[in-house]
């Protein structure tokens, strides 16, 4: 088994530096299925002079791989990741991601336990993804409620067998807005029977900033983004169970609708109560509350993109 870690990236070189020293420093067992490991970083187009510091530090980080291209969106850059990776079996976690120390040898216990299990390779393993605002260090954070997932395949912290990946044919790069391009590879997954195994050993600390007021209108504009690629999501697989995943159903919409009372709790009329926990340390809180009207601007994404297909001349 050899690892091909595939690691997207934009405009995030203080926290993949922490990404990538974290995994030079992996713990393999000395009867350890993994024969090695490469970490294959694929550079988005990034202008905040990732390429620069990867190629001036490049002895202190043996197993990296330095790709680029054109800022496409991280499907794009996950396929070159793939199709350039030297190994047999690939994880995918995301360039804001500090993993521990036993990290690969996790992913690895749980690929061969699952293999014997199931009399063959028809899975893939994921592992724990805990949300921290902590950046000088990230691995403290505890495990949290908030942090639970219940989705079948998302590139934060998975690992599968790489013919599996080019078997259904990687993912699909129109998805250049946020969202969706990972969940739709795994509805194809798991057309093909692959069976999920958790993997909480795996652990990984998800790091972004604390949250603060000055960040809205980006968190708007990603929730409008992931409306309008959840339709993409849904004209590729017009499913029920698609509809409950982008939140284009009625009780979505009545749901939001009433909690964020149509509307009227928003960005302007909850920024003061907002502030209020932001000045009190309670940033993770405020953001949570913030999700309300978040999760409305998602909504009314969803079905102004719909609409917006369904006008569009057939061909």
């Amino acid at each position: 088994m050899f690892f091909s870690i595939v690691i997207p990236t934009y405009n995030r070189k203080p926290i993949l530096e922490k990404c990538l020293r974290a995994l030079e420093y992996q713990h393999l067992a000395p009867d350890s299925p993994v024969e090695g490991y490469e970490v294959v970083v694929v550079d988005d187009g990034s202008t905040d002079g990732t390429v620069e510091w990867l190629r001036s530090h490049s002895s202190e980080f043996p197993h990296v791989r330095l790709f680029e291209q054109a800022h496409q969106g991280p499907a794009a850059a996950r396929n070159l990741g793939v199709e350039t990776a030297r190994g047999d079996t690939i994880i995918f976690i995301d360039s804001d991601l500090v993993v521990t120390e036993r990290f690969l040898q996790s992913h690895a216990d749980a690929l061969r336990d699952g293999q014997k299990q199931l009399g063959s390779d028809r899975l893939f393993t994921y592992g724990r993804v805990i949300n921290t605002c902590n950046f000088d260090d990230p691995t403290r954070e505890p495990f949290k409620v908030t942090d639970f997932s219940a989705a079948y395949f998302a590139t934060g912290n998975v690992a599968i067998a790489r013919h599996w990946l080019e078997k259904v044919g990687l993912f699909d790069t129109r998805f250049q807005l946020y969202g969706w391009e990972d969940l739709e590879l795994g509805v194809r997954l798991k057309q093909q029977g692959l069976t999920l195994i958790k993997c909480p050993e795996a652990v990984g600390y998800h790091w972004h900033p604390p949250f603060a007021l000055s960040q809205i209108p980006k968190l708007i504009d990603r929730e409008i983004q992931r409306g309008r690629m959840g339709i993409l999501f849904y004209q590729k697989h017009p499913t029920w169970e698609v509809r409950m995943m982008i939140q284009m159903t009625w009780l979505h919409r009545v749901l939001w609708g009433v909690l964020s009372l149509g509307g009227r709790l928003n960005e302007r009329t909850m920024a003061p109560l907002l502030q209020w926990l932001i000045d009190r340390g309670k940033p993770q809180l405020a953001l949570e509350i913030a999700r309300i009207f978040l999760n409305w601007y998602n909504v009314q994404g969803v079905y102004a993109a719909y609409s917006e297909a369904m006008a569009r001349p057939t061909q």
